[in-house]
């Protein structure tokens, strides 16, 4: 079975089947796997939204949760394949061209910034598939 990433935070506010929660980071984040991957692990509070598993209110304990195997996935997107690209441009025009480092340089980080608005366009379809659940706590 696939392993699940989970944080517990409070309910600001539902709109729908959606919940926006507040999440608090607890010393469980030390000994977390995913921590490193973990955007709540880098600050003190963070707020998303997630889909409600049962009805909610503001101000509800909830604990939400991803699937350990979409914050991989997340990570590949988001650091591993704009690198893999800034490398391939910059290989290929050293090789292909022969323009300044810095010209070949710029031209390299040009093309993450391109991935990245490339990516802004699927913003909506990764949106569904990078969905967090909220489960009220006892």
């Amino acid at each position: 079975m696939d392993e699940q990433i989970r944080h517990t935070g409070v309910v600001l506010r539902t709109e729908g089947n959606m919940a926006h929660v507040e999440i608090v980071q607890t010393s469980s984040c030390s000994a977390c796997k995913a921590r490193s991957m973990c955007m709540s692990s880098e600050s003190r509070q963070k707020e998303m939204d997630a889909l409600m598993m049962e009805p909610m209110a503001a101000g509800d304990r909830v604990e939400v949760e991803v699937r350990e195997r979409l914050a991989w996935k997340a990570v590949v997107i988001a650091y591993i394949v704009p690198f893999v690209v800034m490398m391939a441009v910059l290989a290929g025009l050293n090789v292909l061209t022969e323009w300044s480092e810095a010209v070949t340089g710029t031209l390299s980080l040009c093309s993450i910034a391109l991935y990245y608005i490339g990516l802004s366009f699927f913003r909506g379809k990764l949106q569904k598939q990078f969905t967090f659940t909220a489960r009220k706590l006892g």
